[in-house]
This record gives C-alpha cells, sequence and structure tokens, in this order.
C-alpha cells in the first residue's frame, strides 16, 4: 500500500471588501479576495506564474487604519481586515498612475483593459502636454544615474525610441516598456533561471537592460522567449508578429488558436498555435498548464518554422 502525502487544510479568514464579508484561505492576496468577488481590480505587473513585484501600482486599495494604500496582488489578507477598493483615495492613485504611464509610453497594443481603466478612472494623459521628441538610438541606453535634467519646455518626456532589431526571433520596442519587471521574472529565478536582463538606471532614465547594455546576440539571453509570454504591452514581440504588423498583414481576428503537444521532446509542454493564412506566426502556451505554467524553451517557442517549409524549398 502506498502512503499518500495530503497538504494541510489552510484555516480560512474573514475579511470585509467593499461592505461585504468574503471568506478566503489563509495567505490569499486581496487581489485574490476580489476576483473571488468580481470585483475588477486593474492589473499590470502581476501575472499568476510570475512572484508579485509590485512595480505598476494600479491595483492599490484601501484598508482602514493603514497609514498608506497597499498592493492587492501581494498584500495578505487578515483576519478583521476591511478593505475599500473604490474610495476616492483609490480611484485618484489608479487615475494618476495610469497617466503618468500613457503619458510617457505607448500602450496601443496593451489590452482593451488597459483603455477600459483609463476611461472608467478619468484619466487624461495629456494634460502633461504633447509627447517630447523621441529619443535617438542608443541615447537612453547611455543614460547614467544623476544625469537627468528637467526639460525646458513644456512637452511631456517619453520614453519614444528607435524598435531594437538584433535577432530573428523577436523586438524589443522599449517605446512600449512600463517596466513592469514580468521580462526580468521571467528570465530570473521564476522560469529561465538565465538572468540576462535587468533593470538599469534610476527614475525616468531606468530601463530594462542585458549586462553591459550589449546586443542581444552577444548577451547571456538564450531565446526561450518566456520575456515575451509575459509582455503586457508589446514591448517585446516576435519577429514574425513584427513584420506582418509593420506590412499590414497582422489581423488576429483572422487568426485561429490551436493547442497541441511540442513533439521536441518528452516534457509535455502544451503550445498554442496562432495561425492565420494557414502559416503559424507565433507560438504560446497556457498559463495553467501544470507542466510549464506557460512558459517555453527556444524550440517550444521558436521552433516552428520547419511546419512552413514545403519539399524543395531552401
Amino acid at each position: 500500500m502506498s502512503t499518500v502525502f495530503l497538504e494541510a487544510p489552510k484555516r480560512l479568514v474573514d475579511i470585509t471588501v467593499d461592505g461585504a464579508t468574503v471568506r478566503v484561505p489563509e495567505g490569499a492576496t486581496l487581489l485574490e479576495a476580489c476576483r473571488q468577488q468580481g470585483i475588477d481590480t486593474p492589473t499590470l505587473c502581476y501575472l499568476e506564474n510570475l512572484t508579485p513585484v509590485n512595480a505598476c501600482r494600479v491595483c492599490m486599495v484601501e484598508v482602514e487604519k493603514s497609514r498608506t494604500l497597499v498592493p492587492a496582488c501581494s498584500r495578505r489578507a487578515e483576519p478583521g481586515m476591511v478593505v475599500h477598493t473604490d474610495s476616492e483615495r483609490v480611484r485618484t492613485s489608479r487615475r494618476m498612475v495610469l497617466e503618468f504611464l500613457a503619458s510617457s509610453v505607448d500602450v496601443s497594443l496593451a489590452s482593451s483593459d488597459v483603455r477600459r481603466w483609463m476611461e472608467r478612472y478619468g484619466a487624461d494623459p495629456s494634460r502633461y502636454g504633447d509627447p517630447a521628441p523621441p529619443h535617438g538610438a542608443g541615447e537612453r541606453d547611455a543614460a547614467r544615474p544623476g544625469e537627468h535634467h528637467p526639460r525646458e519646455d513644456s512637452a511631456a518626456d517619453t520614453i519614444a525610441q528607435p524598435v531594437k532589431v538584433d535577432n530573428g526571433s523577436y523586438v524589443r520596442d522599449y517605446s512600449r516598456c512600463i517596466l513592469c519587471y514580468k521580462c526580468v521574472e521571467a528570465c530570473g529565478e521564476d522560469a529561465q533561471n538565465t538572468f540576462a536582463i535587468a533593470v538599469a538606471g534610476r527614475g525616468f532614465d531606468a530601463r530594462i537592460s542585458t549586462e553591459f547594455d550589449v546586443g542581444l546576440p552577444d548577451s547571456a539571453c538564450v531565446y526561450c522567449g518566456n520575456c515575451i509570454g509575459v509582455c503586457p504591452t508589446g514591448a517585446l514581440m516576435f519577429k514574425s508578429e513584427y513584420d506582418m504588423r509593420q506590412d499590414g498583414s497582422w489581423d488576429e481576428s483572422r487568426q485561429t488558436v490551436t493547442t497541441t503537444i511540442c513533439p521536441y521532446c518528452g516534457v509535455g509542454c502544451n503550445l498554442e498555435l496562432h495561425v492565420q493564412d494557414n502559416r503559424i506566426v507565433k507560438v504560446t502556451s497556457p498559463l495553467d498548464h501544470d507542466v510549464g505554467y506557460g512558459h517555453l524553451c527556444v524550440k517550444g517557442r521558436f521552433g516552428f518554422e520547419f511546419v512552413q517549409r514545403r519539399a524543395g524549398e531552401s
């Protein structure tokens, strides 16, 4: 007879969210409690398969007797806690965060949720002025801590810059980067353990960078693409998708998604094949799959080109 070890049952705790009593397992976050109640809580840096880093600050909620607003994605529920998710203080905080982001970052490829949240909270990025001219190639990479100077005009400073295209797998459009840290976490301890990228700089000059600002081919990157899989704004994108967007042929309404098993090894990772006009245009993996939890290796994510080859083609 085999022995089966069961996890000890978790104690349930009662908290109050927007006037309603919510019972959640001990250790659950306030975000989980909000979602259990069907409360639409904005998140940008949070993802179920990554460690919360509290970077974007759009999920902030108000907890009675707490001096400051708290991040719902990482704050644990405590017995008797009273939480407000739509107070004036919360709405003001979320509105300002969304305004700051949209005034300096291109969020046009972010999910429709971002536009819905901006409308809900009355975010108006234009009140900070017209966007400043884009930065030149490598200009932001050359910035060093302590060297940032305020603008002399009334334009809203932006992170606009040329797209980095230095390999055939994916591109980096940091004009769209909101510094959510998801790519850093996926490249680091949460998935790949490659640590090829990190945040460099300080303040407005902070940006995602490789070691010594080298190009991807010269860095420690192994092209697993897990950073692309977690990016919420399109700052990291398949080269195939980027090329199709550039020539105007990308059309998600004409795409189908088929789930299959990766053929390269026996691990059993699930693949989601995005197909347009009978061609695979990109590959993703479901977050809830209990093998890879959304993460893949270079073969699983980028090794689909052979499918498009026909006999006699070079």
